[in-house]
């Protein structure tokens, strides 16, 4: 494998696991105030935050370059040029892997009984005690297969990230980049490599997702037998 497909395959572990970490902290939070928040216009809200999973991603792309441009009405947050930098794959894989972590993160919290959330407060804990210490170790499953699924979307994110950062070889290329322009130049000898690592890692992310929710299972009806 050349020195520019190993880049390309580091930074995009590199992205992925910090828009997973944006993408877990955003869709915890707002998967947590939408399970028990009920307002007009809550159904609306939820279609939006959701609309990233049937956009097509250079849709996604263009209204992020929209809003990360330098007129644009996120330009405040992000000062300087952002756009066609390694941060703003990051901001792009962040966007697409929300949904999966938001719809994960949701049914979890929907499956806690709510009772024991109401128990710990009688016993005087506050709501950042009982989030911490009730609702997110009894929705952790979910919440794991949502991470794991964002970060496998993240890792494979093309179209919103080529639209924002572009295709800069040591800079924002990402594997997913690197193999489609390898495989449009020809270059089989680093498109091949490069499809065979990421179908492993994918895999292997999956798999162990698969043998985690099942280990987790079974010990629990060990217990319960117990």
């Amino acid at each position: 494998m050349s020195d520019e497909a190993l880049t390309a395959l580091l930074l995009s572990l590199r992205v992925a696991l910090l828009a997973t970490a944006v993408a877990s902290v955003s869709g915890v939070a707002c998967a947590r105030l939408l399970t028990r928040a009920h307002f007009p216009g809550k159904d609306t809200l939820e279609a939006v935050l959701l609309l990233p999973l049937v956009l097509p991603p250079t849709v996604v792309g263009f209204g992020l370059l929209l809003f990360l441009g330098r007129n644009g009405p996120l330009a405040w947050v992000f000062p300087g040029q952002i756009l066609f930098t390694w941060w703003s794959a990051v901001i792009a894989s962040a966007v697409v892997a929300f949904p999966l972590m938001y719809q994960n993160a949701k049914a979890a919290f929907e499956s806690v009984d709510i009772n024991q959330e109401r128990a710990a407060r009688t016993l005087g804990a506050g709501e950042v005690r009982v989030f911490f210490t009730v609702s997110l170790p009894l929705a952790w499953p979910g919440i794991m297969a949502g991470l794991v699924l964002a970060f496998a979307r993240a890792l494979g994110e093309f179209g919103a990230t080529l639209m924002v950062a572009g295709n800069i070889p040591g800079k924002t290329q990402t594997a997913p980049m690197a193999i489609y322009f390898a495989v449009e130049a020809g270059d089989y000898g680093t498109a091949v490599p490069l499809v065979v690592i990421v179908l492993l890692f994918s895999f292997a992310v999956i798999f162990w997702l698969n043998w985690w929710s099942r280990n987790r299972v079974a010990r629990h009806a060990l217990r319960r037998r117990g």
